[in-house]
């Protein structure tokens, strides 16, 4: 005898929770494959929990930020390299990010090169600083390590440690870039160029729009950008006081000698110098000199530079000379 339509509607609600606690216990009580989740240094709760979500270590974002949040944890998660499991109990996946990922903790400042960075990955107990160059330079990666603390896991190699970088530049750098509306005419590439520079050559974070801006107007009438840093880069190494030997390298970096941007970035810029280079000061400076207190002065015209530089280098003399009297060492 068929069942009476009540009874049918009661059966097939009776199957949908079953099925439905099914699925509830497969994700609470059936292990999940290994993920690797790497939580950058400064990066927001709603971010973290964003992305555990879409590694699916938690089912629901917003109900892992409640349970971090009443477990007084939303701002004790480490930054770090995590191995989780996907579908992790809540307490277990809190306990973990609470306690830290326990890697190697690297700190790249903005400037360096890939050199720099490749040393500093050896010092630090990861992979040889020869790999790290060998691979940065077969994949053109000098501009492309953003400059940020990081932390890996022990025995990371290159290719690991190299694409960490590249993301997280990606994720800094190459999104300012795509949601920036009005850019100077540069491409992706020629800005970060551009923006190393400026890196290199501002001594004061305040001064890297100006600065842009003085290169920017350069390269608009066809001046030589003139800029030391890429010729330092040229020799392989930072020296001050450049000689007219040094100035003259055949180098394609060496900006005193070719027009235009170098073929590439001769360090890997911060944040500041590349938004500096997409928002640079309104000015029509196309000089610039060092000052006596750490920063430089900005001119328009070529004979006020002149002048600057002089009354900077007998500056530099006086203060030598009045070292040298006091008995202090210049």
């Amino acid at each position: 005898m068929p069942l009476a339509r009540p009874a049918l509607k009661a059966a097939a609600a009776a199957a949908a929770l079953a099925l439905a606690l099914a699925v509830a216990a497969a994700w609470l009580f059936w292990p999940g494959g290994e993920v690797e989740v790497v939580v950058p240094a400064g990066q927001s709760a709603r971010a973290t929990a964003a992305m555990l979500k879409e590694r699916g270590v938690v089912r629901s974002a917003l109900m892992f930020r409640a349970a971090a949040r009443l477990g007084g944890l939303e701002r004790r998660l480490r930054p770090g390299t995590y191995r989780l499991r996907q579908r992790m109990l809540p307490g277990r996946l809190l306990a973990a990010l609470a306690a830290g990922s326990g890697g190697v903790k690297v700190v790249i400042p903005e400037g360096w090169t890939a050199r720099q960075v490749a040393e500093r990955l050896e010092k630090s107990g990861l992979c040889p600083a020869a790999d790290f160059m060998r691979l940065a330079a077969n994949e053109r990666l000098e501009g492309y390590l953003f400059p940020t603390t990081y932390f890996f896991e022990p025995g990371t190699d290159a290719a690991h440690v190299s694409a960490r970088m590249r993301a997280e530049f990606d994720r800094r750098l190459g999104s300012e870039f795509a949601r920036t509306a009005s850019k100077p005419g540069l491409t992706m590439h020629q800005v970060l160029t551009l923006a190393s520079i400026v890196e290199r050559e501002a001594v004061l974070a305040s001064e890297q729009p100006m600065v842009a801006a003085v290169y920017l107007n350069r390269m608009r009438i066809r001046m030589r950008l003139q800029a030391d840093p890429t010729v330092q880069y040229a020799l392989g190494y930072w020296k001050k006081g450049l000689s007219l030997e040094d100035l003259r390298n055949p180098s394609s970096y060496n900006t005193y000698v070719h027009y235009g941007l170098p073929p590439g970035p001769i360090c890997n810029p911060g944040l500041g110098a590349f938004r500096a280079v997409l928002h640079p000061a309104p000015s029509d400076a196309l000089f610039f000199v060092a000052d006596l207190t750490g920063g430089h002065r900005f001119f328009a015209k070529q004979e006020d530079h002149l002048k600057a530089k002089l009354a900077y280098k007998r500056g530099l003399r006086e203060e030598k000379k009045r070292l040298r009297s006091s008995g202090a060492q210049p």
